[in-house]
């Protein structure tokens, strides 16, 4: 277990390094290339000042990933199932949002791409992994049951089960991305916890992404921490989102996610629940969605909320190796 420990640290550290020199040379071409965010004008008016901050950092967060993931899947030779549909959930997604926030910029608001044609590619992208996993994957269409250790195979029902999965997660973390470091820190301690629990069943490939993912967030995390210097936009939360979904998914541990990404859930039940309130009877349970600009409004700073989220994301990771 401690060799495990160690690996994991040697990765984590290797991709903060990475992605904090990648961050660094990346923020003067994105300010060059006039990727200043556009802050809606019907969110809190405290962010207004943060208009004008270049986002597409994302694109740092996925280089870096990539350059020491790939370094460990060469050095150990390992180009399986988990390595190719881990790599196409992280760099579709990526994608996508890279196409939305150029979008954003080049009709200078705050609109990418509309609603129903990222729901669309969401769904393409994800159905097609589901369908490869539940072909090609060891497991098959078998899902662990976290807590009870059964196995429960879903048979035709596994495919729109784990295609839903991904997408609401690269939505979830997408809300989540809304205040200084929020994102990035929540996604650092949720891939840490996956990269230890990839450890402990010896899922190599898993454990690889997952120490990279976490070591970059936490270099990337340098420069958005607040008052933050670079957003990531949507090139990087939705491809955080995909990412680790894929990466759960692929080595059965889907039901995991909603635990140790409960921060991801409940600021996407946030917005549903504010939505359909306001639809159904024209009031709203929340005085703002997603939840953390709720916590904003109560007259809670900015840093205190996202380490509340941040003391929220730990407590579920720490509930999550029980799970284990």
């Amino acid at each position: 277990m401690n060799t495990i420990y160690l690996l994991v640290g040697f990765i984590v550290i290797l991709a903060f390094c990475a992605s904090t020199i990648f961050t660094s040379l990346l923020i003067p071409v994105l300010i060059k290339k006039h990727t200043g965010q556009n802050i809606r004008e019907e969110g809190p008016q405290s962010h207004q000042v943060k208009a004008g901050t270049p986002s597409m950092g994302g694109i740092a967060i996925i280089g870096s990933t990539l350059l020491v993931f790939l370094f460990m899947c060469w050095s150990n030779h390992n180009f399986g199932v988990q390595f190719l549909v881990t790599i196409l959930g992280f760099v579709l997604f990526g994608l996508l949002g890279f196409i939305d926030d150029y979008a954003k910029i080049a009709r200078k608001q705050n609109l990418g791409l509309r609603a129903w044609q990222k729901l669309v590619l969401q769904i393409a992208i994800s159905v097609g992994i589901a369908w490869y996993l539940a072909n090609y994957s060891i497991t098959g269409t078998v899902v662990y049951i976290p807590f009870f250790k059964a196995y429960v195979d879903f048979g035709i029902w596994y495919i729109p089960f784990i295609a839903f999965t991904i997408v609401a997660m690269s939505n979830a973390v997408n809300l989540t991305d809304g205040l200084d470091g929020l994102a990035s820190g929540v996604t650092a301690i949720v891939a840490l916890y996956f990269a230890i629990a990839a450890g402990t069943f010896m899922y190599e490939v898993p454990l690889y992404f997952n120490a990279a993912l976490a070591g970059a967030c936490l270099g990337f995390l340098v420069f958005n921490k607040n008052p933050a210097k670079v957003f990531m936009g949507d090139t990087g939360s939705m491809a955080l989102g995909g990412g680790l979904a894929v990466a759960a998914i692929s080595m059965n541990m889907t039901l995991l996610l909603p635990i140790v990404g409960f921060v991801y859930v409940a600021e996407a039940l946030s917005v549903i629940i504010q939505v359909v309130s306001f639809k159904t009877t024209g009031k709203r349970v929340f005085k703002m969605s997603p939840l953390h600009h709720h916590f904003e409004l109560c007259g809670l700073k900015e840093t205190m909320v996202v380490g509340l989220f941040w003391t929220a994301a730990l407590i579920c990771a720490i509930i999550g190796l029980a799970a284990l």
